[in-house]
């Protein structure tokens, strides 16, 4: 069976991951364009060795035995490709790495790869045979120096038949309360128009509040939450109660002590009320006071705005930065000011609602590609590249696109080196949102980049908040001193909006030289070690238990789906009831069939503390019927990940 260009040749799933697109990374491995069978020359013997160049190849590493459908070959001197059988063991890229590097020509992974020329003879395309090409992504280009594992496991049929069902019935029902509603038959709490205004320009859309009203006030009650202490690791929340479907709150005057936060974004545990950022912010308040009065460009800049834009510079490795009172705003306001009409942009499908909104008032044009596929990514650029602008067909002024370091509701983290190659090839501007991801990424704590290894320079705008992992808020932008002192005059948030807060200054000044070790502690560097560690370990206790998680096995935002309209709301107050805090997300913040619960892990939750929120998570999870993964992972010994030790799957 020859598969076609782009397709999938397999007839059965890849251990637990499914098939294998066309240049798609699963657990490792990527695809390659070239899905076909070559016979062996005799540039390579039976162990896949080359002959005349064996020195600068490398052995097959363990678990990838030749066989008589599995040959070596070599496309450049130093550079060996495996054609393999169609089940594969997840091989880490430790057994790559301890054989020393090996110098390789960079091939993007959306390009298709080159017939390969043995040595001595040239190899043979052979019709007869068909097998599936995989090579480590450490072997493509040298694109990615670590593992990049993400799962999105596939919503089981019959839940997504049942969610459907189960809107559907909420929207019967609905339809018929607002006919009861109307005939005043039910009691109206949602607002109409009077009827001296009927013949007027309507002010209310009744249609378009239908979800509202009908959907979700039943579960409103899971949202909005008033809490009353630090968001820490444990946080204290007010009670209430609603006696007309939650259309109206009523506080009993009790405080419920002591709940779990698995909601806060408090990646690092800086939000806390003691502590050397809490003094030393203390102490800036009372020298400085609260608030500034002004705007930047005016008497509102202080010589801490300054130590703090320094600091940042110095932390992201760039040339210059600037800070913003709003992380919204950074995104909104700044991205206007960088394109304009006659630009392109280029933004993922499930970017944050600040770039979207940043990008709509620009003016420029916006096309969005599939998230995280390179392949559409690609796809655009070409397209922009070739075609140009609609009717005149002049070149685009400037091409940028919009990437998040971390999504904050499908946990996955960006294909940064991809994006950075497919960038450089077509000459277009990278922007990249680290909202999530400083702090909470790489070794350094210094994001996205810091996670790939990668230059910093790469990167065109560096846009991040302090919202997180810093524990205070604002944001910035990172970048050349020429971009730097461009927005410094053009950016509307600069020069209208009002400087930060002094003490929120120094909590981020405290904070981030205590991420960078200048505060002469080793505390910074323990946290994001913590927080790496409880990241990967709940993720690997939740997918124990049946649940389908997705996202990345290093983010910090760990989404479980929920699926059925009902159970957002039933998840989220038998959390509550256990003395667990959590957010759940649906429609239209979500597709319509992927509701979810959102754990967001910080590095004050303790061990004690995760194993009391799994065990009750499982708990609910048995009584909600939520363990929908049909891949269930058996539990594996903490250990190194090399070429030993790979996921199985129980049938």
């Amino acid at each position: 069976m020859r598969p076609e260009p782009g397709g999938c040749c397999c007839r059965r799933p890849v251990r637990t991951n499914g098939c294998v697109a066309n240049g798609e990374v699963k657990n490792g491995y990527v695809r390659s364009s070239a899905a076909v069978c070559w016979r062996r020359g005799p540039g390579a013997d039976r162990a896949g060795r080359l002959k005349g160049g064996a020195e600068a190849a490398l052995p097959v590493p363990a678990g990838l035995l030749p066989s008589p459908r599995s040959r070596g070959f070599c496309s450049e001197p130093g550079t060996l490709l495996y054609l393999i059988p169609l089940e594969v063991p997840n091989i880490g890229p430790q057994s790559w790495q301890q054989r020393g590097p090996v110098p390789q020509k960079q091939y993007p992974l959306t390009l298709p790869m080159e017939r390969p020329q043995a040595e001595e003879a040239p190899t043979e395309l052979c019709p007869c045979d068909s097998v599936l090409v995989v090579h480590h992504v450490t072997q493509n280009g040298g694109l990615y120096k670590r593992p990049f594992n993400e799962a999105f496991e596939e919503t089981p049929m019959l839940v997504a038949v049942l969610t459907y069902v189960g809107y559907g019935v909420l929207t019967l029902f609905g339809y018929l309360r607002d006919f009861l509603r109307h005939w005043r038959i039910e009691k109206c709490h949602h607002a109409t128009e009077r009827e001296e205004q009927k013949d007027f320009v309507s002010l209310y859309q009744d249609f378009e509040n239908f979800y509202t009203r009908n959907l979700y006030m039943r579960i409103r009650d899971n949202w909005n939450r008033p809490i009353c202490s630090v968001p820490g690791a444990r946080v204290d929340i007010m009670e209430r109660q609603s006696h007309d479907y939650n259309w109206s709150f009523k506080y009993t005057g009790n405080i419920i002590k002591g709940v779990i936060n698995m909601g806060s974004y408090n990646y690092l545990g800086f939000a806390r009320n003691s502590g050397p950022c809490q003094e030393a912010a203390a102490k800036v308040l009372e020298e400085y006071g609260v608030g500034v009065c002004s705007t930047r460009q005016e008497i509102g800049n202080l010589d801490k705005h300054e130590e703090l834009e320094k600091l940042v510079a110095n932390f992201l490795g760039v040339e210059a930065a600037m800070t913003y009172g709003m992380g919204f705003a950074t995104n909104s306001m700044n991205i206007p000011a960088l394109v304009g009409k006659g630009c392109l942009i280029l933004s993922d499908e499930l970017n944050h609602a600040s770039l979207v909104l940043g990008a709509r008032l620009s003016g420029a044009t916006i096309r969005v590609f599939k998230h995280n596929n390179m392949q559409s990514l690609e796809k655009l650029l070409k397209d922009a590249i070739v075609y140009g602008q609609p009717r005149t067909r002049r070149p685009w002024k400037k091409i940028l696109i919009l990437v998040e370091g971390i999504y904050s509701m499908e946990g996955s983290i960006v294909r940064l080196p991809e994006v950075i190659a497919l960038k450089k090839k077509y000459k277009a501007y990278l922007y990249l949102d680290e909202a999530h991801s400083i702090g909470a990424l790489g070794p350094t704590g210094r994001g996205v980049v810091d996670y790939f290894g990668l230059d910093p320079e790469d990167v065109d705008v560096m846009m991040g908040t302090f919202t997180k992992s810093f524990g205070a808020s604002g944001g910035y932008i990172g970048g050349k001193k020429e971009l730097i002192d461009y927005l410094r005059t053009h950016s509307h948030s600069a020069v209208y909006a009002t400087s930060l807060s002094p003490p929120v200054v120094e909590q981020i000044i405290t904070s981030m030289k205590c991420i960078m070790g200048l505060d002469g502690t080793s505390l910074g560097k323990e946290c994001v070690q913590q927080l790496a560690e409880n990241t990967r370990y709940f993720r690997r206790r939740l997918k124990e238990m049946g649940f389908i998680i997705y996202g990345n096995e290093d983010s910090p935002v760990v989404p479980l789906m929920l699926y059925m309209p009902a159970k957002i709301g039933a998840f989220g107050r038998e959390m509550l009831k256990r003395n667990i805090g959590v957010v759940v997300v649906g429609f239209p913040a979500t597709p319509i069939i992927e509701s979810r619960a959102r754990f967001c892990l910080s590095a004050a939750h303790t061990k004690e503390i995760l194993d009391t929120a799994l065990k009750e998570i499982d708990e609910v999870g048995d009584l909600l019927q939520l363990k929908y993964s049909r891949h269930r992972l058996v539990p594996l010994l903490d250990r190194p990940f090399d070429e030993t030790t790979y996921e199985e799957t129980e049938d």
